[in-house]
């Protein structure tokens, strides 16, 4: 076994917004943070995500950094900070920074150097070109709605923005836009962070030329084949690990979209030249929720047994996987995968995060998870705060009649990335104890019934299966190195899997429907005698043959 902490480690995501607020404005901050830290370590995580922090006008809500070296005001100062970095370390809990560097925002100093002129020092830090035929420079549409180009009337020309017009892609191939950025992780590690999370790490290179894309629903072109895995990101990604990483001990991963599995062996290599790990999206994307996730449809399991697997398989001894179902661009995996219904809500987070947690794999539990928090009944736009679901409700309903309001506001229920950003639910009081001023998005009402006071007063929680589930990896090595092998592909309603370890096994059955489920294992799985590790339900049974509705059941073998 090619031992190392990062591997045997679970990771929290906070985004701080919405996380925990210290002093009544109504938005979460670091203070807050450092205020739960002692709930962080009771839960047993040994690593905290911190979503970005820096200086920043807010446009995406902090991914539009303005000052690399600087905090956001809503959030606190950088003797806030170090305060929380401290409290953090205290309790031997990690802190990743989210590294975010595909782009700037169009306020940060670089930016406004660059616009200025043609010759300006800092205009290659971005990428600029001349419009064709009194347009945009190709037909590439953003993530975020509309043209990915932006004109600039003070020279004439447009720059590129993957995302809002207020996050101007930086110009990788220029070497002093990597000076730059190298430097500023460095100044991180030396101030004591432990890694870092990246953001849409692999599309910092595009391909010469910036060819047209394939054009879409909404009209404008695919710039994914151009920007995704692109022709010198290894090689970036390999002077970065020289340059900074290899040189302390950090957990890195990189948000990878477009990857596929050969791809994410070179970033996450086990030779360590670029990432630990990488974020895939070929589960997320299974009810088209990366490239159309404007729906409300559900994720077949056979075909998600399917994508888990060949992540499972073939990363297996080459590089290796991270585990998660949410984080704060997901809606809530409860109400997508489980059932947030109140007769089945509990059994199914319990489920779901038996799955996860006992693949192959560093698992990520995204704030509020740990205590089952479901998706938002947001009643109207106004209720919503995500600039990619604002604008997609203007582009799809007001501008192209591609749906009508209702249908649209549905899907925005049921997959805006605002589900996942609706405060921390602490208890029953009003706000659901996040703030004593106004919460800068609303709460979801079911707070007085879903908060974490509650579930760590009772024995048979959300929070304590975690907590468990949590423990199990920390004791056990076959949780963390185990070999993975499917059973069932095709069950349409049961994921049962084996890990094996030497002399050990582990076979995992989890229910993922609302029925009794017969599950018919190969006899291998029938003969020995096991000892049930963890289950969702008080009697689990050791004859192996049913399931009830949502149950997950981890047996333990040992020869």
């Amino acid at each position: 076994m090619d031992r190392a902490w990062w591997k045997e480690a679970v990771v929290y995501q906070i985004y701080p917004r919405s996380f925990k607020d210290s002093n009544g404005d109504g938005i979460g901050d670091l203070n807050g943070i450092t205020e739960k830290m002692d709930y962080l370590k009771e839960l047993g995580i040994d690593v905290i995500w911190l979503s970005p922090v820096y200086e920043s006008p807010n446009d995406d809500n902090g991914y539009d950094i303005s000052n690399y070296r600087g905090i956001m005001k809503d959030f606190g100062t950088m003797e806030d900070y170090d305060r929380m970095l401290a409290a953090a370390h205290e309790r031997g809990i990690r802190i990743v920074m989210d590294l975010v560097v595909n782009h700037t925002s169009d306020e940060h100093p670089w930016f406004i150097e660059s616009r200025r002129s043609k010759d300006n020092p800092y205009r290659d830090y971005y990428i600029w070109r001349e419009g064709k035929d009194g347009k945009e420079p190709n037909n590439w549409g953003s993530c975020f709605s509309g043209p990915a180009w932006e004109y600039d009337s003070t020279t004439d020309m447009y720059y590129l923005h993957l995302f809002s017009k207020k996050q101007p892609d930086l110009n990788w191939d220029n070497p002093k836009v990597r000076d730059e950025v190298f430097d500023m992780m460095d100044w991180w590690c030396r101030k004591g962070i432990d890694g870092f999370r990246m953001d849409v790490i692999s599309m910092i290179s595009k391909v010469p030329g910036l060819p047209d894309g394939t054009p879409g629903a909404n009209g404008f072109g695919d710039f994914g084949p151009y920007v995704c895995n692109g022709p010198h990101v290894h090689e970036y990604l390999q002077e970065m690990n020289r340059r900074v990483l290899s040189r302390y001990d950090l957990l890195t991963v990189g948000e990878c979209s477009g990857v596929t599995v050969e791809e994410a062996k070179k970033y996450a290599s086990l030779d360590g030249k670029e990432l630990n790990m990488v974020f895939q999206f070929e589960h997320m994307d299974l009810d088209g929720g990366e490239s159309f996730k404007w729906n409300d449809k559900k994720i077949d399991l056979v075909e998600l047994k399917k994508v888990l697997t060949k992540w499972q398989v073939s990363l297996m001894g080459k590089a290796w996987n991270s585990l998660y179902w949410c984080n704060h661009d997901q809606p809530r995996m409860i109400s997508r995968l489980g059932d947030d219904s109140d007769a089945c809500r509990e059994l199914s987070a319990k489920m779901l995060a038996t799955c996860l947690h006992m693949m192959q794999g560093t698992p990520y539990v995204y704030q509020g998870e740990e205590l089952g928090m479901t998706n938002v009944p947001f009643e109207s736009l106004e209720d919503f705060r995500d600039i990619e679901s604002i604008n997609a409700y203007h582009e799809l309903v007001e501008q192209n009649h591609v749906l009508d309001g209702e249908t649209m506001l549905r899907y925005l229920r049921y997959k805006s990335r605002d589900n996942a950003r609706t405060p921390v639910q602490w208890d029953d009081t009003e706000n659901a104890g996040f703030t004593t001023g106004t919460p800068w998005i609303m709460v979801n009402p079911n707070y007085k019934k879903i908060n974490a006071k509650e579930q760590m007063s009772r024995a048979d929680s959300v929070f304590h299966y975690y907590q468990k589930l949590i423990s199990l990896r920390h004791e056990m090595d076959i949780i963390v190195y185990g070999d993975y092998e499917l059973l069932l592909p095709e069950d349409p309603a049961v994921y049962a899997y084996t890990r094996s370890l030497g002399e050990e096994k582990l076979l995992i059955l989890c229910n993922f429907s609302r029925e009794e489920q017969k599950v018919d294992l190969p006899a291998s799985c029938k003969e020995e005698n096991p000892e049930v590790l963890i289950a969702n339900y008080k009697d689990p049974s050791l004859e192996r043959e049913t399931l009830r509705p949502y149950e997950a059941v981890v047996y333990y073998y040992k020869k």
